[in-house]
């Protein structure tokens, strides 16, 4: 193994030194050595991974139903929100602080919601909350402490959702309910479906990222294999 790893150094090596010679034969001015040995063999990029799939994914879907008003709570800025921000205004709530980020479709309020009192009800037909309530009431983000922090999120993310209105939310999925403390929660599948809530939900599709960070989309929510580490299951819901 030893030899072999040696052998593939050499081999990089000589690669190098060749581009080298060449860039300096075609008459190229270098200015410093930064030896970059490994890109070349790569994908062109990253387009795998919980974040990759449901980011575009529900993006798409918020381009195709083009709600009145979405708001989004917690998901990744540089990421799902980028995304709809390149074609319509999107509101953002965290419960961090979040400096200005110069564009103007994205638009930021900082907010615990897990306090009840400060959730203004029916106040949007679109919400998003992706890959974020797994760490409420664990804090890791500087929310206070609450072992039903998902709960708790659940039931104020749909008091901001008018009748009828649509909830995209996302969550690490395994083969059973635990707490990462202070990291995050991984819950089954269909446990969602058991929470309790006073507001009557419909599962409008289900999609999920399985342990290889391939996306199966649209499918059925008991085909995610039982044996599951750490999938992203990304969930669509019509608030009854």
């Amino acid at each position: 193994m030893q030899i072999r790893k040696i052998l593939v150094t050499l081999k990089l090596r000589f690669r190098f030194l060749k581009d080298y010679l060449a860039f300096k034969k075609f008459g190229g001015r270098i200015d410093r050595l930064f030896p970059i040995y490994y890109d070349y063999k790569e994908q062109a990029g990253s387009a795998t991974g919980h974040y990759f799939h449901q980011d575009l994914l529900v993006a798409n879907y918020i381009a195709r139903n083009n709600p009145m008003r979405h708001i989004d709570v917690g998901s990744r800025i540089d990421g799902f929100v980028a995304h709809v921000a390149a074609f319509r205004p999107i509101e953002i709530i965290d419960v961090r602080e979040l400096r200005d980020t110069g564009h103007e479709n994205i638009r930021f309020k900082r907010m615990d919601l897990m306090k009840h009192e400060a959730i203004e009800p029916n106040i949007c037909d679109s919400l998003s909350c992706l890959h974020a309530i797994e760490h409420f009431g664990l804090g890791r983000y500087g929310d206070p402490i609450n072992p039903q922090g998902h709960l708790i999120g659940l039931t104020n993310l749909l008091k901001m959702l008018k009748p009828g209105g649509t909830l995209y939310i996302s969550f690490p999925i395994g083969s059973a309910d635990m707490v990462h403390f202070n990291a995050h929660r991984i819950f089954k599948a269909n446990s969602i479906l058991s929470w309790q809530s006073e507001t009557p939900l419909e599962l409008i599709s289900f999609s999920y990222v399985d342990d290889a960070g391939e996306l199966h989309r649209e499918v059925d929510i008991d085909t995610v294999p039982s044996n599951t580490l750490y999938g992203c299951g990304i969930y669509t819901f019509r608030k009854c």
